[in-house]
């Protein structure tokens, strides 16, 4: 839609109808609609399911058109990131959001924080997936309302250039509505819990749903101990069930991401069903760690015995009831799970691994695209690794390898800061910068993201204001640290009432009360001073 024809539009309508409309103007109901061009979460996820989709096409032409996110604990802090990579960069092309089950259960739980075990209410999930995309409606809104004021400014100045120049900046907005990868952790229940959620999550604007093969009742945290998987079996009934609700809501573009935690986890709740030799189940089972029995005598009370690979095997069952599987499967495992899951219905995996390294996620990789050519992962940058102690200890082990002198460092201790100006550091650093170019272009990711970045930042800064504001620095800790800092970095915050849509309120003030409008944005408002 451009401005000329919504305005037209609108006119066409109000002219047909009797003198009750007379007082309603076309151009402002124009400028309405521009302004909210996303009706319902539904219209989002079409919209982003195709941009997905086309990202995914430029990729596999050119794995230099990777993609890229951070998880977003809430709505503002999503619609700053965007109105940030509009500033910065111009365009929001290949930057999306993502919601991260770890910060649901750590900030949005009712029940205030819990650890990343999906005990938190299902219902949070959406909910944050609507209000993100209520944010940066917002900022459309407001970013749109700045440019029909400056529009206005222009023809009542007679400047029919900057006017003609303005319209065609709002004919050619970029909207700050991006593709979000939501986490559906392992799907809150069986494949009918599933797909309730999925549906309730889809209609709320998500277009891409992250779904892993944990024990949905067992879910931890991807990189903490005691990680339980599901049978193939019952992991692709979940895929298959959110497949159906993107389908049945008409967004048949969705995008599944299929995570595997087999790299982590050393235990399954059940043994696979197996009808015949080399069958899913039987693959599952036969990475059970156990003992092969030879006869009765080798069977003791509760023991279970299960026929894998060609012979009878009796698998270790903990206390808790739960098998093991054989150390050094994961890998193996892994690439199973990958292979099994885009065969039957996903579009993207994601491998969570203990640390951050090319090699091993490209090895994996390689043999997975052995049987899908175009696999392709999303990859979890995760804060949960400590980037400059894993890089530095890959510069030192990969120069020792080569004979390189590295007498002049500590490998268990790297991390300190007085390696920070050595040689080491500034190549580690260097290999961090390149890390993930080097990885969609070696290891096949497609999207990098990190899970909870805002969490960070958000501690950081408050950390920082606390100890300046309550120390010595007093009132000049907020100014010198944030308030100078925003106005000279051009943060839009500073004018936090216009942020909060003051200017927007005073214009729907306008359209709909006239001169007897009362306005908030007069000589003696205080922003005015920014």
């Amino acid at each position: 839609m451009t401005y000329q024809s919504t305005l037209d539009q609108f006119a066409t309508l109000i002219g047909s109808k009797d003198s009750s409309w007379q007082e309603i103007s076309p151009e402002y109901a124009a400028r309405m609609a521009l302004q909210n061009r996303f009706q319902t979460g539904l219209d989002i996820a079409r919209y982003t399911a195709g941009i997905m989709r086309r990202d995914m096409a430029d990729y596999d032409a050119d794995s230099s058109k990777y993609t890229q996110s951070l998880g977003c604990w809430h709505g503002f802090i999503g619609q700053q990131k965007l109105i940030a990579i509009k500033k910065h960069f111009g365009s929001t092309d290949k930057k999306y959001l993502y919601l991260s089950g770890w910060m649901i259960a750590a900030l949005r739980s009712e029940f205030g924080p819990l650890p990343d075990q999906s005990m938190h209410e299902k219902t949070s999930v959406p909910s944050l997936i609507a209000e993100l995309y209520t944010f940066l409606r917002q900022a459309d809104a407001r970013e749109l309302g700045g440019l029909f004021r400056q529009l206005d400014a222009a023809k009542e100045a007679g400047d029919v250039a900057k006017a003609a120049e303005l319209q065609q900046q709002i004919d050619n907005h970029q909207t700050h509505i991006v593709p979000i990868i939501a986490d559906i952790d392992a799907g809150f229940g069986n494949e009918e819990a599933t797909y309730l959620l999925a549906k309730k999550m889809i209609e709320a604007g998500a277009c891409c749903i992250q779904i892993e093969n944990q024990v949905s009742d067992e879910k931890q945290c991807g990189h903490q101990d005691g990680k339980v998987t599901v049978p193939h079996a019952d992991f692709l009934a979940k895929i298959r069930a959110v497949r159906y609700a993107f389908l049945e809501l008409g967004v048949p573009d969705g995008v599944i991401v299929a995570r595997t935690d087999s790299l982590g986890a050393g235990l399954t709740k059940q043994i696979a069903v197996t009808k015949e030799p080399g069958d899913l189940g039987d693959l599952y089972n036969s990475f059970l760690d156990g003992d092969y029995v030879q006869s009765a005598d080798d069977i003791a009370n509760g023991d279970v015995v299960v026929k894998a690979n060609g012979k009878l095997l009796k698998p270790k069952r903990l206390a808790s009831g739960l098998f093991q599987f054989r150390p050094g499967s994961g890998e193996d495992r892994v690439v199973l799970d990958c292979i099994t899951s885009l065969q039957h219905g996903a579009d993207l995996l994601w491998i969570e691994t203990e640390k951050p390294h090319v090699g091993q996620i490209a090895a994996m990789v390689n043999r997975i695209r052995e049987a899908v050519p175009n696999a392709k992962l999303v990859y979890n940058n995760s804060p949960s690794f400590n980037w400059t102690l894993n890089f530095r200890q890959q510069v030192f082990d990969g120069w020792q390898q080569e004979g390189k002198d590295v007498s002049a460092y500590d490998r268990a201790k790297l991390m300190s800061a007085e390696y920070d100006s050595s040689e080491l550091a500034v190549e580690a650093d260097r290999r961090i910068q390149t890390f993930q170019a080097d990885a969609a272009r070696e290891a096949g990711i497609f999207h990098h993201l990190i899970t909870l970045p805002t969490y960070h930042t958000a501690a950081l800064s408050t950390d920082n204001l606390a100890k300046e504001y309550f120390g010595e620095a007093g009132m000049l800790g907020y100014v010198a640290g944030v308030q100078r800092k925003e106005i000279r970095q051009g943060i839009a915050c500073v004018k936090h009432q216009n942020m909060a849509g003051s200017d927007m309120g005073d214009d729907h003030k306008e359209y709909f009360s006239g001169d007897a409008a009362l306005k908030a944005s007069g000589k003696d408002n205080t922003m005015n001073q920014f």
